[in-house]
């Protein structure tokens, strides 16, 4: 496939991530059509869909504090961050970053963010999206006259994964192009990355089993 030929993808694999709060099992429920429950909020959910002729699998990850950065979290949920990403062989399509629109963007969420996605390497960052939910407090607002009155820590974001944004409003299910739309923002992003998907260094993911192991013999 030639560098920047978009595809359409017959199967889409795609990890969400975010702090708590922002709507990541809502907006799984909106992209697969469907509405479910999951009280498993320290571990990551796996679910399956058929969506726009495609097989979608979504992988939800458990969301941080918003203001605490890294390394001030606990081992099990960096574990469950980094092992997010090996749930969906050989790796997700796209990491949706979950931004909330009707939350203020701060320094400190910023640095909590970028050190969470750091932990799967420099890599992520050109798979990555950012998925704004709340879209319907936006009101007359456009999304790009959001961000430019959120000012630079919100600008620093999206110009780390490439100006790659979506919105999506969860209220208003029965919209089906918003998410036919960010299927197709996916497979752009597949585009841009030479037709691959994105596939964790194996010595992260070597690093992280070895210091689950050390944690569970102690």
């Amino acid at each position: 496939m030639n560098f920047g030929e978009t595809q359409h993808l017959s199967d889409l694999r795609i990890v969400l991530m975010g702090n708590r709060n922002v709507g990541k099992s809502s907006t799984k429920n909106t992209i697969l059509g469907r509405e479910e429950i999951d009280f498993l909020t320290h571990q990551c959910v796996k679910r399956h869909g058929e969506v726009a002729d495609r097989h979608i699998t979504v992988i939800e990850a458990p969301g941080w504090w918003m203001d605490v950065h890294v390394g001030f979290s606990s081992e099990l949920l960096k574990q469950q961050i980094v092992l997010s990403v090996s749930l969906c062989p050989p790796g997700p399509h796209a990491v949706l970053l979950i931004i909330r629109v009707n939350y203020k963007f701060k320094d400190i969420v910023r640095k909590a963010v970028q050190g969470y996605l750091d932990l799967l390497g420099e890599r992520v960052w050109s798979h990555t999206i950012v998925l704004f939910t709340r879209g319907d407090s936006l009101s007359d607002k456009s999304i790009e006259q959001h961000i430019e009155s959120e000012g630079q820590d919100l600008q620093w974001l999206l110009d780390k994964c490439g100006n790659r944004y979506h919105v999506l409003n969860n209220q208003n299910r029965s919209d089906h192009t918003q998410i036919k739309e960010l299927l197709e923002k996916i497979e752009e992003t597949v585009a841009q990355n030479n037709g691959c998907h994105f596939e964790i260094d194996r010595k992260i993911l070597l690093q992280m089993k070895e210091r689950t192991r050390e944690q569970k013999n102690k």
